[in-house]
């Protein structure tokens, strides 16, 4: 699996473990920075082109970390196709995916230590769409709302 990853400062030594334990369990990763700590940078510029990624099916899913989580999730969702979520807890990884057909995890480099995100990240990844007609009709809706949005 080609997975997307991409930190602000506030996520960058995260991100740096994430990218080190994906690889050596064998992910292909796709690092969209930051590749160097700059305090003053901003992640939009490094979350909306992993955003894009997963959209275009670049990658297949993707890990977007800042301070919080909560930037990365707002400029993550601005993206058409992208269902990204800040998560914090095992259920939600999974479930994220297995209902709503999560593409991109979201977590807090301030406020998640490594050993829970790496969880938190294995379980996204493990996770598969059930797709049942509840869940397909749901995701049908969002679809809708991003035309909506895109034709103006």
């Amino acid at each position: 699996m080609r997975v997307g990853i991409a930190a602000d400062h506030g996520g960058f030594e995260l991100k740096q473990k994430i990218a080190e334990a994906l690889r050596a369990a064998k992910y292909e990763v796709a690092d969209f920075g930051a590749f160097q700590l700059i305090p003053g940078d901003d992640y939009p510029d490094l979350v909306i082109p992993l955003a894009k990624a997963v959209d275009r099916k670049e990658v297949e899913r993707g890990v977007a970390i800042c301070g919080s989580g909560v930037g990365a999730c707002v400029a993550a969702n601005k993206i058409p196709g992208v269902r990204a979520a800040l998560i914090c807890d095992v259920f939600s990884a999974h479930q994220g995916v297995e209902d709503d057909d999560m593409n991109l995890i979201c977590l807090g480099g301030r406020v998640t230590g490594y050993a829970l995100a790496w969880d938190l990240i294995q379980t996204f990844l493990q996770a598969r769409f059930i797709g049942e007609e509840r869940h397909r009709r749901r995701l049908g809706k969002i679809a809708a709302l991003e035309n909506i949005a895109e034709s103006g």
